[in-house]
This record gives C-alpha cells, structure tokens and sequence, in this order.
C-alpha cells in the first residue's frame, strides 16, 4: 500500500477518468454552498416595532404611541418598547394631539400585543414568523449554532462510517438525508422544530463536505489533487454561496425558498452510477479485486492498457494489517497526539473567524443581497491566490501568514474613524480574504499530514473541534450589539495567537502522501526536514519524492 501512487502511475495524471471524477465531485460542493449560509435571508430580522391595536386612535396617534432610540449613534423608532396604550388612549379622547404633550413623561411598556414586521425586504421569515425578537432575539444566533452543532456530530460520525463502509455511500446517503431535512425545515410549525431538524442538516451536510474532500484527495492523480482540494472544492463551494443570495431575492418566503433549495439536490442522483468508490480505502480494507476493477475501468477510459497484477501481494496484506484504526491511535503517539492538538487550534480559530464574518452579513449597511454576494464574491480572489501559492510554497509558512493577515485587519477596524464606514467595511472584507486563504491551505494541509489509515478520521477529528469555534461564531456576533467593535478585538486576537501554532508542525510540501500509521509517526519536528525513513533492509526510498 506504500506504493499505491507508483503502482497506479500507469493512469497518468489528465486522463478522461480523472477529469470526468474532478468535476463530478466538484458539482456536488455546490450545494453545500447553497445550503451554508440560507440561514442569512431565512433568519433575518427585518424592521419591526410594537403593534397598536386600537381602532378609535387615529394613524397619527398610532405612529406616536412607539418612542424613538438612538442606536449605534441613530435616532430610530424603539423596537421592543411603546407608550401605554391606555395613556395613549386617555389623552387622545380628551382631544390633544401628540404634539400638544410631552409624550417622553407617558411611562412604556413592552410589545403585549406583538409586533408588526416591515415586509420591504422579506415577505416572510422564521424571525417575523415566530416573534424571535427582543426578549427571544437570543434564539436567532442560537439557530445558527444549532447548524454547527450538527456539523459537530457529522463530524465525529461521518469518519467512522465512511472508514467502514465506505466513501461513495456516505456521500450519498449525506447527500439525500440533508435534502430531506431541508424539505422538512420548510413545514416546521415552530422554533424548537426548526433548530432540531437544522441540526441534522449540518450533520448531514458536514459529513457530505468531508467524505467527498477525503474521496477527491484518495483517488484523483497527484497533479490535480492539490487542484481539487483548493481551486476546485472552495471555488464551487463559492459558486452555490454566489448563487445563494440571488434565490433568495427571487424568492422572500422562507418556506418557498427551503423547499427549492431541497429540490435542487435532485439533480445530483444520476451521479451515484458515474462517482466511483475509492481504490484506496477498498485496497486498505484488503479488497484487492474491487479495486483493481475501479482501476481498470480507469485505465480503459484513459485509453491506457493496465498491467495484469496492479498490487503485489505483500501490498495488500499491508493494507489489511493497517485498515483498522480507531481514535485510541491518533492518541496513543506523542508525535499525533501534538500534530492533531495543533491542527484542532487552528481549525478552531479559522472557523469562528470565518463564519463569524460570513453571517455578520445581514448587519452591513446596504442591501442583504448584494452584501451577502460581495462576501462571497471576496473568497474567489482567495481561493485563486491560495492554489497557485500552494503548488509551489510551504503549508507551515503560508497558514502562518494568512492567519496574521486576517487577524490583523479585524484588530484595525477598531482604529477607523466613525465616519469612514467603507474603509472599515473594506478592512472586513481584507480580514475574510485572509481566513478564506487559511481556510483553503488548513483543508489540504491537514489531509497531508494524516495517513490513507487515518486521514478521514483525522479530518473528522479536526473538523469536530472546529466547530466549537463555529458554534459560538453566531455569538461572537451577538456581541456586536453591546460592543461593535467587540466581535472584531476577539476574532483577530484569537486568530493571531493561533497562527502561533502553525510553524510547529511538520512540514508536507514536496513529500509523499503517507499511506500508513508509521510513515506519519517519522515526520520529525519543525526544525527538521520531514523525510520518510527507510526501513530494515532498504537501500532506496520506496516511493518518488513527488510534490503532493
């Protein structure tokens, strides 16, 4: 098994069968796009304020019985507070007119009979539909947080099952499960409903985004792996989130909108016959035939003639010896034990950064639509920038650089004058192109460093602690509404600090992928250069030192 990539070096590198593989798997991040971020038009809160129910005050007693507040500087209409209504109602029958009287001396109340929704924007949403406001605003950033715990539970989950039963049928089981709870989002009768059926969503959804990143890292030729893991997976993943906002302006109810999110994962059915299981993990769980099939039929669409034995058998009881691992490995060596502590600090930091500014969104001055497609419009640039950087410079160097980029410029936003809102929006947008870069060198980063035996599992494991930075993201946020610079003071510092940690780890560019527990465990430390040690009886390295 430590000469998969030599003994399948017949394949080539751009042949049919690996062009057709990259853009099947790339159309399916697609709808993770989509469905990230939905939670920006379907969770927002439009304008609102205290209804009036009272049919002998006139409108301009009406309009006079909701106080006004300065917020953030503004003087506006109070959102959760009005005059009582039967002060209201006393002097507007002794015939005064609310100029006539200090309306500020009539004591207030709070919104006892609801509120009434401003339908501008949005003709409906969970905030307006369900009364998430002023006491239960709480529950918005809590709904959001419900989607990441899930991606905690798919997280920790989707490794595991993938390891036993496969690639492909996590994949697409994740795929129709996360369609379904969509569908089912869209007829919730309540809040509690919502945020439970939003947790399987994010379950389902994070374990379609891992299985197929570790499928496309397995399977595909070394030369469009690095491709594939950066350009490919986030751009497309940028794609559906460019897509997102303009469904959404088409469509303002949110009940229509879940519901032709859901439909549009139907599309992806017909590629469950066209995506193929991976070679790799079918040769580590010792089914050596089903593999040299998958290879076969490879080499037939390549137009290449394949060798009559692919694997030697020495390979493949290899990989049978080196298929069962648990969590209990990635614990049980010092040197794993420090990689992974490491990679779980970054993920944290990277996620809270960049999900705290990608819903942060919908409290941008202008138009939710056009900001939301800026936001997702700043990560091309990066993904592009980040790819070509990744084919011929260090992992360790790079993350450490983007991380300080984008921390910095969150530290600097509290140093913009009031009046020069573009700048500070500018210096947002800069801080997001630098998370989007780490977050695009962290994937591929990561899945280098973890063994064939062990790379699902480690992603899972790191994606999993990346959600606690994810999970409080939304309350991070939250914190703007004390404090706006707040958000922005404990995103960069985190980030800072974390960037820290980067350079221990050991460096990946121009070695192999390792295949097994022990090639990984002889990486040595950052100081050092990482090579793979020959074993007993060597006289040459078994595999080509190839850039990943």
């Amino acid at each position: 098994m430590g000469n998969y990539d030599e003994d399948t070096a017949f394949l080539g590198e751009r042949g049919q069968f690996f062009m057709i593989l990259f853009f099947l798997l790339n159309a399916i991040y697609i709808s993770t796009g989509f469905h990230s971020f939905y939670i920006i038009f379907v969770g927002a809160s439009p304008l609102h304020h205290c209804q009036v129910v009272d049919g002998n005050l006139s409108e301009v007693w009406m309009n006079a019985s909701i106080p006004n507040e300065t917020v953030n500087g503004k003087l506006q209409p109070s959102q959760c507070w009005r005059y009582r209504l039967d002060a209201v109602r006393n002097l507007s029958a002794q015939g005064y007119s609310p100029q006539d009287v200090n309306l500020t001396d009539v004591i207030q109340e709070k919104c006892v009979d609801g509120w009434t929704y401003s339908t501008d924007i949005y003709q409906s949403t969970i905030v307006s539909e369900w009364d998430l406001v002023c006491d239960s605003e709480w529950k918005v950033p809590f709904v959001s947080s419900t989607l990441y715990m899930g991606y905690l539970l798919g997280s920790i989950v989707s490794g595991q099952l993938s390891d036993r039963f496969g690639r492909k049928q996590v994949i697409f089981i994740s795929l129709a499960a996360e369609a379904l709870m969509i569908l089912a989002q869209s007829f919730s009768h309540s809040w509690l409903l919502f945020c439970i059926l939003y947790f399987f969503v994010g379950a389902f959804q994070i374990s379609l985004y891992i299985t197929a990143f570790v499928l496309g890292t397995e399977v595909l030729s070394k030369s469009l792996r690095v491709l594939f893991t950066t350009l490919g997976v986030f751009l497309h993943y940028c794609i559906g989130y460019m897509v997102l906002p303009w469904i959404a302006f088409a469509i303002r109810d949110w009940r229509y909108l879940l519901r032709v999110l859901s439909g549009l994962s139907m599309v992806y059915i017909p590629l469950w016959w066209l995506i193929p299981e991976s070679p790799r993990w079918l040769l580590a769980q010792g089914r050596v035939l089903e593999s040299e099939a998958i290879l076969r039929r490879a080499a037939k669409a390549n137009n290449i003639t394949a060798p009559d034995v692919i694997f030697k058998e020495s390979e493949v009881k290899e990989a049978a010896e080196n298929s069962n691992y648990s969590t209990l490995q990635i614990l049980k060596s010092s040197k794993i034990r420090q990689t992974t502590l490491m990679c779980l600090m970054l993920w944290m930091a990277i996620n809270v950064g960049y999900f705290g500014l990608s819903l942060n969104t919908s409290n941008l001055f202008g138009d939710p639509f056009l900001n939301c497609f800026l936001s997702a419009v700043t990560e091309v640039p990066a993904y592009i920038v980040s790819t070509f950087l990744l084919k011929s410079c260090p992992r360790r160097p790079l993350l450490a650089a983007f991380l300080s980029i984008g921390g910095a410029f969150l530290l600097f936003i509290q140093m913009i004058p009031e009046s020069l809102h573009t700048l500070a929006l500018a210096l947002e947008m800069a801080g997001k192109f630098g998370f989007t870069m780490s977050f695009t060198v962290v994937y591929i980063y990561t899945a280098e460093l973890y063994p064939t035996v062990l790379r699902n599992l480690g992603m899972g494991m790191c994606s999993s602690a990346a959600r606690i930075g994810s999970i409080t993201a939304p309350y991070v946020i939250f914190l703007g509404t004390f404090n706006k610079y707040l958000p922005y003071i404990l995103m960069g510092s985190i980030t800072i600090v974390s960037s820290l940690s980067s350079i221990f780890l050991p460096e990946t560019f121009g070695k192999v992928l390792p295949e097994t527990l022990e090639q990984m465990q002889k990486c040595k430390s950052f100081l050092k250069r990482d090579n793979i040690t020959l074993e007993e009886g060597q006289t040459s390295v078994p595999m080509k030192e190839e850039k990943i």
